[in-house]
């Protein structure tokens, strides 16, 4: 059970299946994106395709095409071979990818992109890469290259969004990408995002939804993240509702990647109290609600943002009830997953807690009725009896 003031950690190759679910490569036709799943991306053999872009920033030239090739195998190269990639980094592998990051030719960037995401996802990266690669210049040219704008490419920032993603989830030094200002880019981009992504014109720019939803939520869960302001940033009402249009655009297109925007919504509730304010001030909390049928997944994600609202005291809870809540709980209360069931129970503890009136109204709803079908479940048995209490007595 997710604990309402808990920061959540989304771990590369945590082998839970609706959280962390492969990404396939994009398909052939180019004008078709293809958005995964939450997860790791597959690896994969990557060619180039050996035509020029119109969205070149200079010319092109043989020298390019060359340069593009090579990174796309030494990408598949370092799938392949484990030994291979032990080879490269005494052959100084960083300071070249490094040099080619500053390359003004898309193809060859995107094509950096791919190799270096594929050297971050190997098994000895965390202690033998990674350390390396945030000692060079490859961190801030990577989130150059994710600054919002015109200027921004889809393709170069998707492959740099999950590099950027694999280096967070390392934890090797997350610090140094929040001194960086990866927090403020990924907060502009997100804003972008949000305005962007159903234009018709950036439909490639759905594609980065996911990484820069992750790479948010993992930094919020660091220490520094306050030390450096990025709390302070992300409190901008213009992020709430960013979140929100995203998470219609993923009900709507990408189900199964709702989960991925209310990690964030989590994250940015669990120690915020301007957030939480904005989503009461917003009125979202019925929009919240009707995401509570998606899947048991989504349920348990929406009602730990709720914990996190009511936790904040007995102002929060008088914009909670009356209202829609309580018989979007009863409704949770009937069903059979322990976790959706256990985080309704925490919930309805905190709006009992500060708003004893909830508790008499839950009552007169076969309140108890609703609750005694789980009295049986050892899992549930104590928090149970304790609400059971609660509502009794308040």
């Amino acid at each position: 059970m997710l604990s309402p003031r808990q920061g959540l950690l989304r771990p590369v190759g945590c082998g839970v299946e609706e959280l962390r679910r492969r990404r396939r490569e994009r398909e052939a036709d180019p004008a078709v994106p293809v958005v995964s799943p939450a997860g790791d991306r597959g690896k994969g053999e990557r060619r180039s395709s050996g035509q020029p872009s119109s969205r070149l920033a200079a010319p092109r030239d043989t020298a390019d095409l060359h340069q593009e090739l090579c990174l796309y195998t030494l990408g598949n190269l370092i799938v392949e071979s484990e030994a291979g990639r032990r080879q490269l980094l005494p052959q100084g592998i960083v300071p070249a990818l490094a040099s080619c990051i500053q390359s003004p030719h898309l193809p060859v960037l995107e094509a950096l992109g791919y190799a270096l995401s594929q050297l971050l996802q190997a098994k000895e990266a965390p202690k033998k890469i990674i350390p390396s690669v945030l000692a060079s210049s490859i961190p801030q040219h990577m989130l150059r290259l994710l600054q919002p704008g015109p200027k921004l490419n889809p393709g170069v920032a998707v492959e740099f969004a999950w590099c950027l993603h694999y280096i967070i989830c390392s934890q090797v030094n997350n610090a140094l990408l929040i001194t960086h200002g990866a927090v403020s880019t990924l907060g502009l981009l997100l804003l972008y995002l949000a305005g962007s992504v159903q234009s018709p014109e950036d439909a490639g720019l759905e594609l980065l939804v996911c990484p820069v939803l992750r790479c948010l939520s993992n930094l919020l869960t660091e220490e520094a993240v306050e030390a450096e302001g990025g709390q302070v940033q992300l409190r901008d009402e213009r992020v709430v509702v960013s979140v929100f249009i995203l998470l219609q655009f993923l009900l709507q297109k990408h189900p199964s990647l709702l989960p991925e925007g209310l990690w964030l919504l989590n994250n940015l509730t669990a120690n915020s109290p301007s957030i939480c304010t904005s989503l009461l001030s917003l009125d979202l909390i019925k929009p919240l609600l009707q995401l509570l049928p998606v899947s048991n997944v989504v349920s348990v994600l929406v009602l730990t943002v709720l914990c996190n609202v009511a936790e904040k005291g007995p102002a929060y809870c008088w914009h909670l009830w009356p209202g829609p809540l309580l018989s979007s709980l009863l409704d949770t209360l009937a069903l059979s997953d322990t976790d959706v069931v256990g985080q309704s129970l925490e919930l309805l503890q905190l709006l009992f807690l500060y708003r004893p009136e909830a508790a008499q109204a839950f009552l007169q709803q076969s309140g108890l009725q609703a609750l005694k079908r789980h009295e049986e479940e050892a899992q549930l048995q104590d928090r149970v009896l304790a609400l059971q209490q609660t509502a009794l007595h308040r």
